[in-house]
C-alpha cells in the first residue's frame, strides 16, 4: 500500500516538473485512504509559500472539516523545509515520509532537525525512504534551469 502512495507522490512531482515548477509532490493519507494531493505551484500562484505540502495540508483539512490532521500520513518527494515542517507540527500530522533530502533547506534531517526539538508540543514521526527518481527529477529540473541562463 505504501508503494502506491509513493508513486502518487512522484506523479505529483512529475506534474510540477511539466509545469516548470520545482518538482515536489505531496499526498496525504488517512486510514489507508488518499485524502489530498498537491504539487508545488509557487510560480503559477506567484506565492513563495505555495509548496506542495502547504497546499495538500490545506486541502486535507478542508476535506476532513478539521483543524488538525490526527492520524494522517504525509508523503512528499522532497524533505520539507522549516515552514512546511512546522505546519505539520501545528496541524498535528501523525507521520511524514519523504523521498529525497534537501541539503539547502531541509527541516527534518539535512539542515535542521525541527521534529527532534523537545520544546515542541507535538511530535511528528518521520521516515526517510530514498527514491532515486525523486532526486533525479530535482537534478534534471535545476540542470535545465542552469542551461536556460
Amino acid at each position: 500500500m505504501e508503494e502506491n502512495f509513493i508513486e502518487l507522490c512522484l506523479e505529483e512531482a512529475r506534474e510540477a516538473f511539466k509545469l516548470g515548477e520545482i518538482p515536489v509532490g505531496c499526498v496525504i493519507v488517512k486510514d489507508g485512504e488518499l485524502i489530498a494531493k498537491a504539487h508545488n505551484l509557487t510560480q503559477k500562484l506567484r506565492d513563495p509559500t505555495a509548496h506542495a505540502e502547504m497546499l495538500a495540508i490545506k486541502k486535507a483539512s478542508e476535506k476532513l472539516g478539521e483543524k488538525y490532521l490526527h492520524g494522517c500520513e504525509l508523503y512528499v518527494s522532497l524533505e520539507p523545509c522549516l515552514m512546511c515542517s512546522y505546519a505539520m507540527i501545528l496541524r498535528r500530522v501523525e507521520r511524514l515520509i519523504f523521498l529525497a533530502q534537501d541539503y539547502k533547506h531541509g527541516g527534518v534531517i539535512s539542515l535542521y532537525n525541527l521534529f527532534d526539538d523537545v520544546r515542541l508540543n507535538h511530535k511528528v514521526k518521520w521516515e526517510y525512504i530514498p527514491v532515486d527518481e525523486a532526486q533525479k527529477l530535482l537534478k534534471d529540473f535545476f540542470k535545465s534551469l542552469r542551461s536556460q541562463r
